[in-house]
């Protein structure tokens, strides 16, 4: 184990193992090294853990408790959006522009960050997962410009949301509702929102213990994976963005 923060972690080798998301600390804190291999993230996100971490800083491994989920089937989506989406502003994809959209997130102004956690390491593993068919982008065009989305990893029913961005208003919250109805479609039993925020929460995310977590991260990953490249029915994808 080694001391950082003066929190007591595991130091991960090259090893593919993890130590129980239990072992985590209070703040969350799982683990320090290893690597971002794609067996490594893979084997990560079964478990519940994902690496969050700055770019002066080792890569650190997180199993939040509680965690932010939201079941595909109660995203609520706000009246003055709603509105808003009904006159189709953008076409929506996914898929279409990955290594856009996580680009566009690690370069995205975050409260109080004077860097991005979305190293240049880290957008070339998640490149990779997208490559394996694991990872996954929703997508906000205008005038053929690319202006919001988001990305995220899915394995068996679940979809583990990682970062958006937005250069157009509401650009990412109608890619991620448009996203949401696409997941519920393909029946979807969750989506991990990791670490709450009011944006989540007014979406319909809630906060769950981990054990609730750990049983439907357990049935979830029993289900097939939806391996990529996705795209979204039809009637989702074409606005007057276009």
């Amino acid at each position: 184990m080694l001391s950082v923060l003066s929190l007591p972690i595991y130091r991960l080798d090259d090893r593919l193992v993890f130590p129980p998301p239990e072992k985590a600390e209070r703040n969350g804190l799982l683990a320090v090294g290893g690597d971002l291999r794609p067996e490594r993230l893979l084997l990560a996100y079964s478990m519940g853990i994902f690496p969050w971490y700055d770019e002066d800083m080792p890569i650190l491994w997180h199993a939040p408790d509680p965690r932010a989920v939201l079941v595909p089937s109660e995203l609520h989506v706000p009246r003055s959006l709603a509105k808003l989406i009904r006159k189709r502003p953008f076409e929506l994809r996914l898929d279409s522009a990955f290594a856009q959209v996580i680009a566009g997130c690690a370069r995205a102004g975050r409260p109080g960050q004077d860097g991005t956690w979305i190293t240049d390491e880290m957008r070339a593993a998640y490149i990779k997962l997208h490559q394996l068919g694991f990872a996954h982008s929703a997508e906000a065009w205008q005038d053929g410009e690319l202006v919001g989305g988001l990305y995220g990893v899915s394995l068996g029913s679940l979809f583990y949301g990682e970062s958006m961005f937005a250069n157009v208003a509401d650009a990412s919250k109608i890619a991620f509702v448009t996203l949401v109805g696409q997941l519920e479609r393909w029946k979807f039993s969750l989506i991990d929102c990791q670490q709450k925020t009011d944006h989540l929460m007014r979406f319909g995310a809630v906060m769950w213990r981990r054990k609730r977590f750990q049983e439907a991260l357990a049935a979830g990953l029993e289900q097939p994976t939806r391996k990529g490249p996705w795209s979204l029915d039809e009637d989702l994808c074409y606005g007057r963005g276009a």
